[in-house]
């Protein structure tokens, strides 16, 4: 069975692919309107009121977890219809993870995938990549890899990196002789921190294929012929006219807003998707700020209806509060539907798609770890939490204070947790 076969039957055919006018395996599009509604009055003191609506696109069922299996998929597809991909030919790739989850689903076909990632990255990513039998060089570099900085060359840091992923490239058995001969350009890139390129660079002189997902257009067409019509026909499906919904999504490397994009002015004419960002300084699973999006090929400004940075901190009580309704999310989509609610409250906007790009999974010790939500006495009485801390600043309940508490919340006393 050739390298083409063994993929489609192991991994392509559980993916969305378009054919004959429709789409094959879709994900869900959920109706998440009354939990949306519930956290935002809850939580914010919000009325979004009964025209709002929203639906989220759901990936996180998809083979690999994520929305980034998508392009992945695409990618390697056509790399292995061209030739560029051959039986035998190790794939390398820089990743904030998902992308490098996805290509993990080749590991099972005896592809050898190695990942250039961020040690910054959560350990539920790392672990989940291990799963995937990835191999994996992890830098000292932000999370989302960065499309490199001019004139800001650090020859120290360049040099220990080039020791470090030496050090590693020989631990997987690769010829360092190769990496000394390219030495020169490898601590170029690593002094402009630019490990996009370093992946490119190193499957160029070691034979490997490199996707390239930052740079390649199969990334942004996966997401207009196959995503976007996909969602089309969902909404129509649900009775509801697409050209009427603002579409909401975080930014990676531009695949999945570049896509959206192009087929909401194709078909119906319009600037419809809202790319959302951290705010400067945050680091949000799988996604960059917007000053990290500047300088990638895929980051495409013109063709967004607007673009938000929003405050990841104000988004986090949402993403407890969803996951604890059994909606399946991680950070990004999180802070893309805080956005999307903020639009709403502002009278922008009625009706909403946000891409649930990915799950909870990965990202629970952070949830668990998180602070828990401040809230007013009516607020918790009025919802159900593991966990309630006093934190008045200058009086704390006695027993008997405590007690009370607990049964004006309707609770267990040992719920209730007093700071000192």
């Amino acid at each position: 069975m050739g390298l083409l076969e063994r993929f489609e039957r192991e991994v392509g055919s559980a993916v969305p692919r378009a054919g004959g006018g429709t789409v094959e395996n879709p994900t869900p599009l959920d109706d998440m309107t009354r939990d949306v509604s519930e956290c935002a009055r809850k939580l914010y003191g919000i009325d979004l009121g009964p025209d709002f609506r929203v639906y989220g696109k759901i990936e996180s069922g998809l083979p690999g977890g994520s929305i980034k299996t998508r392009p992945a998929v695409q990618i390697i597809r056509e790399a292995i219809e061209s030739g560029k991909l051959r039986e035998g030919q190790p794939v390398i790739e820089a990743t904030s993870g998902n992308f490098g989850i996805a290509l993990g689903l080749l590991s099972g076909m005896g592809v050898r995938v190695i990942a250039l990632v961020s040690r910054k990255l959560q350990e539920g990513v790392f672990e989940q990549l291990r799963a995937g039998r990835v191999e994996i060089i992890d830098m000292d570099v932000d999370i989302c890899p960065a499309p490199g900085m001019e004139n800001r060359a650090d020859e120290l840091a360049a040099k220990a990196g080039a020791a470090s992923v030496r050090s590693r490239l020989s631990q997987m058995g690769m010829d360092t002789a190769v990496f000394d001969e390219h030495l020169g350009e490898i601590e170029r890139l690593l002094g402009r921190k630019d490990v996009i390129k370093l992946a490119a660079y190193l499957g160029r002189i070691y034979g490997m294929f490199c996707p390239q997902q930052y740079d390649n257009e199969l990334n942004v067409e996966a997401h207009r012929t196959v995503t976007a019509v996909e969602l089309d026909a969902q909404l129509r499906s649900a009775g509801q006219d697409p050209s009427e919904y603002q579409l909401f999504c975080t930014f990676g490397t531009g695949g999945t807003s570049g896509g959206l994009s192009r087929h909401m002015r194709e078909k119906h004419g319009k600037k419809s998707v809202h790319v959302v960002f951290p705010v400067p300084g945050q680091d949000v699973a799988g996604i960059r700020t917007k000053a990290n999006a500047e300088g990638l090929a895929l980051y495409r400004p013109g063709e967004y209806a607007s673009q938000i940075e929003t405050d990841f901190a104000k988004a986090r009580p949402m993403l407890k509060f969803m996951v604890g309704k059994n909606r399946d999310m991680g950070e990004s989509s999180a802070l893309a539907l805080y956005a999307a609610v903020m639009a709403a409250s502002s009278g922008a906007a009625s009706k909403f798609v946000v891409i649930v790009a990915d799950g909870a999974a990965k990202y629970r010790r952070s949830l668990e770890a998180a602070q828990p939500a401040e809230v007013s006495l009516e607020e918790a009485a009025s919802a159900e939490y593991d966990r309630i801390v006093w934190v008045h600043p200058r009086y704390a309940p006695r027993e008997e204070g405590i007690e009370m508490l607990a049964r004006s919340l309707g609770v267990e006393k040992s719920r209730i947790t007093v700071t000192s």
